[in-house]
């Protein structure tokens, strides 16, 4: 199992960008939900990282980590922020625009939009951070 994930680890972050670069798209687009400041700039952060990693594949790049890990880790702290203010733990102080506390769902009770972001940048950091230790 870990050498399987080991030889993929490049391919299941690409993956997981696109599916959060594809699902935020969705939310927007085509629900017609708004994104918070806070939203935009975790999309700053993750949709760059679908042609990094492309490029970093199609090249063959073991220093791909390097150029992923900033937006990733970037990205994971302005979503963990994000999910503390979401849940009430810190209050919020920006009133512009869009609330980033606004509930547009929440499946199975708890999965919401800022839990997503969170889990997607923090498995596309896991990967990154298996795929510089193998390659060092």
């Amino acid at each position: 199992m870990w050498n399987w994930l080991k030889e993929r680890v490049l391919y299941l972050a690409w993956l997981q960008a696109l599916v959060a670069t594809l699902g935020s798209l969705f939310f927007s687009e085509v629900m017609g939900w708004t994104p918070c400041v806070l939203c935009w700039y975790q999309r700053i952060l993750m949709y760059p990282l679908v042609a990094v990693l492309a490029v970093g594949i199609l090249l063959k790049d073991k220093r791909v980590s390097t150029y992923v890990l900033p937006l990733s880790i970037g990205g994971f702290l302005i979503a963990a922020y994000h999910n503390l203010l979401y849940y009430g733990v810190i209050q919020e102080v920006c009133k512009q625009g869009v609330s980033c506390t606004t509930r547009f769902f929440a499946w199975f009770g708890f999965i919401t939009i800022p839990l997503l972001s969170l889990l997607a940048f923090a498995i596309i950091t896991t990967l990154m951070l298996i795929h510089r230790k193998e390659n060092s």
